[in-house]
């Protein structure tokens, strides 16, 4: 049976007392003031249609326990010091925020003016990137996206990836872009590049052609470590605060031309996309399921887990909020593929929509909605929605 709040969470929303995941916000400035400068941005909490504003709960003494006590997280513009305090600080604030957002809990439900501090309509914040992002690495963790790929450019052979041993045995991944991440709605322009020559013509320069979505997971990085100590696989989880959307935007003709000999540059260089809200592995605790089946003892996938440990086995450093992309999510039928290039055959076979229209890749003008829950009895753990639209590229 789902949890109740006193806040109105209507059954459809990704946002019920079992999420309570975790972002940063600025209110609005109302329309008197909208020439003042924009209010702080502070940590907050999703609760249906509502943000919880953590800092003004903290502000009232309501986070008491022997971790969150008389410490300054909530009154910091990102997530950082939070998630790198840990997993006992996390669960101490969840069982603390689950417990004021109850419905049988007056602390908060019967304190009009505090109620009326802390909860603010969605529709009156404006969402930020929840954390500093040091650095972002995007991994290639997908079996069926690789095999896709490799079977629309005539690749495989006999069913098997070739020259791609490697695949099977290491999370692949590559990082250094963190400065073009940027929060849902955040619209994209069109990037130019480098494409493949024409007969004896030389390279293309120009707007890409094959402007591409690629519909992914990642993890934000909670505690690192200490430069040259590995993480363990076995505590891995615990330096993962939590997942978030996320739009790895693609130019693929740049790609192409691009990737030989030290993989993908501008082509993959120009915007990554990430939902606001970050869900916390405790909420996604109860839909845990097995890994998938092993090859013997080789990989079909990788979990986050094994690309954190991975990333760190030769000592490298990983900070808090940090961000590890899972790659390209896909399935092995179209119903399930994650971007344009596996939908369109890259290019070969025109995707219809549902009004009629046609696309080999994204348009100026299209705009992109991603969007995941998790099915729970009565409930959903969401991720609410990222998006972004394609701007023409720069004169």
């Amino acid at each position: 049976m789902a949890l109740k709040s006193f806040v109105e969470v209507s059954a459809d929303s990704h946002f019920p007392l079992e999420n309570l995941p975790f972002g940063v916000f600025r209110p609005k400035p109302a329309a008197s003031t909208a020439a003042a400068d924009p209010l702080p941005p502070r940590p907050g909490v999703a609760i249906g249609d509502f943000v919880l504003d953590l800092s003004a709960v903290a502000s009232a003494g309501l986070f008491d326990g022997p971790i969150l006590k008389n410490s300054q997280c909530f009154f910091q513009t990102s997530l950082n010091m939070f998630v790198e305090m840990g997993r006992p600080a996390w669960r101490e604030a969840r069982t603390t925020i689950q417990k004021l957002l109850s419905a049988d809990e007056p602390t908060l439900r019967d304190n009009d003016s505090l109620r009326d501090e802390a909860l603010l309509p969605m529709i009156e914040v404006q969402m930020l990137l929840p954390t500093v992002i040091g650095d972002y690495t995007d991994f290639f963790s997908c079996l069926h996206h690789h095999k896709n790929c490799l079977t629309i450019f005539g690749e495989m052979e006999n069913g098997i990836p070739p020259n791609w041993e490697n695949w099977f045995h290491l999370p692949m991944g590559y990082h250094g872009r963190a400065s073009t991440v940027v929060i849902s709605g955040t619209d994209i322009i069109r990037p130019r590049g480098q494409g493949h020559p024409r007969g004896n013509s030389p390279p293309y320069f120009g707007p890409t052609h094959k402007l591409d979505f690629e519909l992914e997971m990642a993890a934000i990085v909670g505690p690192g470590n200490e430069l040259g100590k590995p993480v363990d696989i076995n505590q891995a989880a615990d330096h993962i605060f939590g997942l978030v959307l996320m739009n790895d935007w693609s130019a693929r003709d740049m790609i192409a031309w691009e990737y030989v000999p030290l993989g993908p540059f501008l082509g993959k260089s120009f915007s990554t996309t990430v939902s606001p809200w970050i869900v916390t592995l405790d909420a996604l605790e109860p839909f845990a399921c097995d890994a998938p089946e092993q090859y013997i003892m080789l990989s079909r996938y990788w979990t986050i887990t094994q690309q954190l440990a991975h990333h760190t086995v030769n000592g490298c450093n990983l900070r808090p909020g940090d961000l590890l992309g899972t790659g390209t999510i896909s399935g092995p039928d179209p119903e399930s593929f994650g971007c344009f290039t596996e939908l369109s055959r890259n290019g070969q076979k025109p995707l219809t929509l549902t009004n009629g229209s046609e696309r080999k890749f994204l348009e100026d003008g299209d705009e992109v909605i991603l969007t995941a829950c998790c099915k729970g009895k009565g409930y959903n753990v969401g991720f609410g929605t990222c998006t972004g639209k394609v701007l023409p590229a720069t004169p």
